[in-house]
């Protein structure tokens, strides 16, 4: 652990994410690291369009960003975000979704969500999910900065008491994340929150990753998406992050072995190696 990972208060962060649903991170990534994140996502830009209007018509989002760049790995697997993660997952949780987010000049706020509103188990509950997002350029109100409703982690379903049920009335709860460039937020996924709209001429560059409890499903298929080759080249913690890891007591078998030996030089699925 180096001399930043030591002084890092990770039970202050875990207790102002309990209390209020988010945390900030102010010097997450240095001038250096800013600069390296930039360097090697430059080679995968501009080709990736978003698709809808949650997306972003005017943005441009760079999916399984963990797997194109070693700097990317490190930010994954970076020791102070596992450190709040550990304190709300359980142990062997799982990276679920890592791209970039572009925000360009003119792209329209979010609808209001919740990062693991798709695991459909009633509210209020504890988060299935924690995600981070890291400003690259520094967030304002005027480029589609994060905004939150400070609180709103601890809501029930709509309709139920003390959550507000008009639309008007949580837009103006909403709380601008603006913060410079190199910090990062954390938060719980049951957080109520939206990305902002971008009403200058220049574009927002952020990025985010999102995790889940070890016996959830996550948003990208990275077993599918990441190839083995690149697999075998990261780190312990990374390859967990990714599933390359049992769940006790068996889940994320492969074939009932475990799922690192699918790493091993020469593996042949047992499907095939014994196909009569």
């Amino acid at each position: 652990m180096d001399a930043v990972s030591r002084r890092f208060d990770a039970d202050a962060h875990a207790a102002e994410l309990r209390e209020v649903g988010y945390t900030v991170i102010e010097d997450f990534m240095d001038v250096a690291a800013l600069a390296a994140f930039r360097a090697a996502l430059a080679p995968f830009e501009g080709a990736h369009n978003g698709r809808n209007d949650f997306e972003g018509f005017k943005t441009e989002r760079i999916y399984t960003l963990v797997a194109r760049g070693k700097v990317f790995e490190e930010i994954a697997a970076d020791p102070r975000l596992m450190a709040i993660i550990a304190r709300f997952l359980q142990p062997g949780f799982l990276l679920s979704a890592s791209h970039s987010i572009n925000l360009g000049p003119g792209e329209t706020a979010q609808s209001l969500h919740a990062d693991d509103g798709f695991y459909r188990q009633k509210r209020p509950r504890p988060p299935n999910g924690i995600s981070v997002i890291g400003a690259i350029d520094a967030f304002t109100r005027d480029n589609g900065c994060t905004e939150v409703i400070p609180g709103s982690h601890l809501w029930g379903e709509p309709g139920d008491p003390g959550r507000p049920s008009d639309p008007a009335e949580m837009e103006a709860m909403l709380v601008p994340m603006e913060v410079p460039a190199g910090a990062c937020f954390v938060f719980a996924g049951t957080l109520i929150h939206r990305g902002g709209a971008n009403r200058t001429r220049r574009p927002r560059l952020a990025f985010t990753n999102q995790y889940c409890e070890p016996w959830a499903r996550t948003q990208e298929n990275f077993f599918l998406s990441v190839p083995r080759e690149l697999v075998r080249e990261m780190s312990p913690r990374a390859r967990t992050l990714l599933g390359y890891e049992i769940w006790p007591p068996f889940m994320g078998m492969v074939t009932a072995s475990h799922p690192a030996k699918t790493l091993e030089p020469g593996w042949v699925p047992p499907v095939i190696a014994h196909r009569p």
